[in-house]
């Protein structure tokens, strides 16, 4: 080969190796601008009008769209979200007063020396301005968790001062309809939120109660590597196995249980905290034997 031949194929190569130098250099700039890009939407201040897209590439540009337009979503999401938590708060302004008062009312009326079907319809009155109470309370709650407008915030820390707050709370309860809870010690730590944890505790335990005639409401963990796990049980009516996968909707209720006093929300109340928490819930049932209702939480 030739003197000319080889300058030919040198020059060949150092051309190609030119084209792939700036082929490179272009691919790195324009992951460079898609970072910053990334960067700036990450601080929520992105604006496509920062960018000229004469200087950007086809792939900039649409991505310079895409978040310009994730942003704007972004916006009327923040937008939605506060009109949503000042259209609870006005709920649960305006029916908090009232609801005291018929409460009020209502309990001032049964003091009353009343006729026999009058003093019913007094007691009737209060029990269904208390579930009205409990109505608006949870779903006030609930709007707020779906919301985003409260967040949990779980920490580690023992089970047992948070079993026995809701042992405390619902063992009078209990006590009047004849039963008893029996909470077994435990030195088992898991991670949750306090407040928003024993308000899912408590509907489960509220539901043990309210569905058992007699016997015992037992509270007891189990250690896990990854998890957790409470199991609250009682000697109940017991739950269909059709309906087991059913009773963490919300508004569900069983026909068997249309007589007893609920709104079916207290367990997909549950079932929504516990989730947020990076948990979960299952419930083991035999009609006529009682249930176990199983939380488990991250360690």
């Amino acid at each position: 080969m030739n003197k000319s031949g080889i300058v030919i194929i040198l020059l060949c190569f150092l051309a190609a190796v030119a084209v792939v130098l700036w082929e490179r250099r272009k691919v790195r700039k324009t992951m460079e601008e898609i970072e910053r890009m990334l960067d700036v939407t990450m601080t929520g201040s992105f604006s496509e009008i920062t960018f000229d897209e004469s200087q950007l590439s086809a792939l900039e540009t649409k991505f310079a769209h895409y978040l310009s337009a994730a942003e704007a979503s972004s916006r009327n999401m923040t937008q939605e979200k506060d009109k949503i938590k000042s259209l609870i708060a006005d709920i649960s302004h305006q029916t908090k007063t009232p609801i005291a008062n018929l409460l009020l009312y209502s309990e001032l009326l049964m003091e009353e020396t009343l006729p026999a079907s009058a003093k019913e319809n007094v007691e009737a009155l209060y029990k269904q301005s208390e579930k009205l109470r409990f109505l608006i309370d949870s779903l006030v709650k609930l709007s707020r968790l779906e919301n985003g407008i409260i967040s949990l915030s779980p920490q580690q820390a023992s089970l047992q001062p948070l079993l026995e707050s809701v042992v405390e709370q619902y063992a009078a309860k209990a006590s009047g309809k004849g039963l008893s809870i029996y909470l077994y010690d435990t030195d088992i730590s898991a991670t949750f939120d306090f407040k928003w944890t024993e308000e899912a505790l408590a509907n489960i335990v509220d539901n043990a109660i309210k569905y058992t005639e007699h016997g015992t409401i037992t509270i007891s963990t189990v250690s896990y590597e990854m998890f957790t796990r409470i199991d609250i049980s009682d000697t109940g009516s017991g739950i269909p196995e059709n309906e087991q996968a059913k009773i963490f909707s919300r508004f569900y209720r069983s026909n068997a249980v249309q007589e007893q006093e609920g709104v079916g929300i207290g367990l997909y109340l549950a079932r929504q905290i516990i989730s947020g928490e990076s948990g979960y819930i299952k419930v083991a049932s035999v009609p006529g034997k009682g249930s176990t209702f199983s939380i488990f939480l991250p360690k």
